[in-house]
């Protein structure tokens, strides 16, 4: 496809003002919702959940479209401010996404005002794929993937009830006039006026008193509503703010017009992040690698590079993870061979088959497969990079609204899981939104699984990946789906865990998160041996031994490891660096490391052999401390800064106060008489 943006001054010429025609004046901002509360394990470790400070858009009203600065770049008018919920990572609606809006309005509704009008959705938490459906400025309702029906549910709002009014009248209910209060009120069958004849019990219904309207829950079928007993209605929201639907329709061209100043701003400071960086002395003489997935940010980082670094060796970087999406692949290796990109590819082959049936399915708690899967792959890359350049210089796609824990990516940084490696982040300011902007606004092809519903492309059974994605994945590819629930099935019978748990995508989780829990308990399901672990116990696998990268290393494996709780206690060690997506923890210290994988491996690095077992053996006295830990507090209480607490069941936790002074170590019962403990 042709390239149809470029990063020229606009002309300066304006488009025609679309007519004036006014539609109700109402304030349509998007109310956030309170968003989640801190887990547990970040009150307990001090750590504060990410504030995007970008967590709005634009809005406007004359050409109705959404803008991702204050005035629209075709009529001029400042855009109306809606504020989103965190982390704000707003898109526009796939295809076929919008079949399924479609599908769920007529079920519930028997209509659907929406047509061909431009739909925004803005992920917010949930159990599984859960999104605000804003629809012309307006929050119209909630698109959620309901886990106890492995189904797609939708969640109307106050502003799409206020629309539908109007069509919907076999769902509305009115209301005789009362002077009361309603909102989250329970409403008596005398209270009532009319209810419409498809009114069924437990549906969403819009709802009608006097010249407020809004929605509720009906409690009784219409038909049913006279021998009624018990209250009829709850009304959920209602309030007296009119609003419809703005009379002009706008396309993706007319979107992409009203952002065009933004979206070039946005290229260039791109761009411009990229050769500052890329450009630098040391750097400047060097090849340059584009990591590409194949997914939306890395295809943009793709052709920023190439802008950016027009006279510089750009190759593309895709690790073939051997779990990919067969989309994927096609669209890699065609894209590329289209734009004449140099390609390298680097394969795990059948790596995750031969090392499932001994880890297990992974989970978004114990990632084993990126160890084995990306990498391994990527190592090789990087260590082949490095023998030709002293730093392989890396463009990378990663973004902060993808998710909280990437929240604090900066503009470049050594991979601290890869030495020798320098990543560059040049969108990372970026929203969803700006992405498909530039992507339309470019008049790129993209990776045609988007259109299909998926939000994120990466390997087709990541843990990581929502449940609602994974069953979409089943509609379209049957053949890889059937493979890994066979196995999920076997593995189910080895483990002693339902059917049911498999289907209800709950094996993405070693322990699983009290919401899990509360679905297992309002379904029925046995959530036991799910996250058990075996004996504790730390074996060698490979002695002291020279490094590749420098000193000395040793390898070891435990057994009954826990990520979670290893986490806790490594701040005594040194500075730790956790990736969630790589499921990997790194203990730095002066001149050493230790890397842990979610998989149990253990990698000691140090200058000397001395060094490095004397390494091995204080991180093991720490992981056997915090395992057999009997809760005693003697240690909470030798702390001189106040820097250990006690987690029951998740052992020991040492937060960032720690001065590394060793006096809890020494004044532990379970290390003095480990030698005589048999647990």
């Amino acid at each position: 496809m042709k390239k149809s943006g470029s990063y020229k001054q606009a002309s300066g010429k304006k488009k025609k003002s679309y007519g004036k025609k006014p539609y109700n004046k109402v304030d349509h901002t998007v109310k956030k919702h309170s968003g989640p509360k801190h887990s547990d394990s970040q009150k307990r470790s001090g750590t504060k959940r990410a504030n995007y400070e970008n967590d709005y858009i634009f809005w406007c009203k004359e050409c109705n479209v959404p803008l991702i600065g204050p005035k629209c770049c075709t009529c001029g008018q400042e855009g109306i401010r809606l504020n989103l919920s965190q982390p704000a990572d707003i898109r526009f609606c796939s295809p076929y996404e919008r079949n399924i809006l479609h599908e769920k309005l007529m079920e519930s509704f028997s209509y659907d005002p929406i047509g061909g009008r431009i739909v925004l959705l803005n992920k917010i938490p949930g159990d599984d794929k859960t999104d605000e459906v804003i629809v012309d400025g307006l929050l119209f309702g909630i698109l959620r993937f309901d886990l106890s029906i492995m189904d797609y549910a939708f969640d109307i709002q106050l502003e799409g009830a206020g629309i539908l009014l109007e069509y919907a009248k076999e769902k509305t209910v009115v209301l005789k006039r009362s002077s009361k209060h309603l909102n989250g009120k329970r409403v008596d069958p005398n209270d009532i006026e009319s209810m419409g004849a498809d009114v069924k019990e437990g549906e969403d219904v819009l709802v009608i008193s006097g010249k407020l309207s809004g929605f509720g829950v009906s409690f009784c079928d219409a038909n049913d509503l006279l021998s009624c007993t018990g209250p009829a209605l709850r009304v959920r929201k209602i309030d007296s703010n009119p609003v419809s639907l703005n009379p002009k329709i706008s396309s993706m061209d007319d979107v992409v017009a009203a952002n065009i100043e933004y979206i070039r701003k946005l290229g260039k400071n791109a761009i411009n992040t990229i050769k500052g960086i890329a450009n630098q002395g040391e750097y400047k003489d060097l090849p340059v690698h584009v990591s590409f997935s194949g997914g939306k940010d890395s295809l943009v980082i793709l052709d920023l590079t190439i802008s950016a670094l027009r006279k510089r060796k750009v190759e593309a970087f895709f690790i073939n993870t051997g779990i990919e999406f067969p989309e994927t692949l096609d669209f890699v290796y065609e894209y590329c061979e289209k734009n004449s990109i140099p390609l390298t590819e680097k394969k795990a082959g059948n790596t995750f088959w031969e090392n499932v049936e001994v880890f297990g399915p992974p989970a978004k708690d114990f990632r084993w497969c990126c160890k084995v899967c990306k990498l391994g792959p990527a190592n090789a890359a990087i260590e082949e990079c490095l023998e030709t350049s002293r730093t392989c210089l890396t463009i990378d796609g990663k973004r902060k609204h993808e998710s909280f824990s990437r929240a604090n990516i900066a503009a470049s940084e050594m991979n601290p899981f890869v030495p020798g490696q320098l990543n560059i982040f040049p969108i990372r300011d970026w929203r969803a939104i700006e992405v498909w902007l530039y992507i339309h606004w470019r008049g790129m092809d993209y990776n045609p699984l988007y259109d299909m519903g998926f939000e994120r492309v990466g390997c087709y059974l990541c843990p990581a990946a929502l449940s609602a994605e994974y069953h979409r994945m089943g509609e379209i590819h049957s053949d890889l789906y059937e493979r890994w629930e066979s196995f999920l099935l076997n593995w189910a019978e080895k483990t002693g865990m339902s059917e049911k748990f498999m289907e209800h995508g709950l094996w993405r989780w070693k322990e699983l998160p009290p919401k899990m829990l509360k679905l297992c308990e309002n379904l029925g399901i046995s959530s036991s041996g799910g996250a058990q672990e075996g004996d504790f116990s730390i074996d060698i696998t490979s002695g002291i031994s020279p490094c590749k990268a420098g000193g000395y290393s040793i390898e070891a494996i435990i057994h009954g490891f826990s990520m979670k709780s290893s986490t806790n206690i490594m701040n005594m060690m040194g500075e730790t660096v956790f990736s969630e997506e790589l499921g990997l923890l790194i203990v730095k210290g002066k001149a050493s490391s230790v890397k842990f994988f979610s998989s149990g491996n253990m990698l000691v690095n140090a200058k000397s052999r001395e060094d490095a077992d004397r390494l091995y053996s204080d991180v093991s006295m720490q992981l056997i401390r915090n395992h057999r830990c009997t809760g005693c507090g003697i240690c909470v209480n030798a702390c001189p800064v106040s820097a250990i607490s006690l987690d029951n069941g998740n052992g020991i936790i040492v937060n960032d106060r720690c001065i590394r002074c060793g006096k809890c170590t020494k004044s532990c019962v379970v290390l003095k008489y480990a030698g005589k403990m048999n647990r």
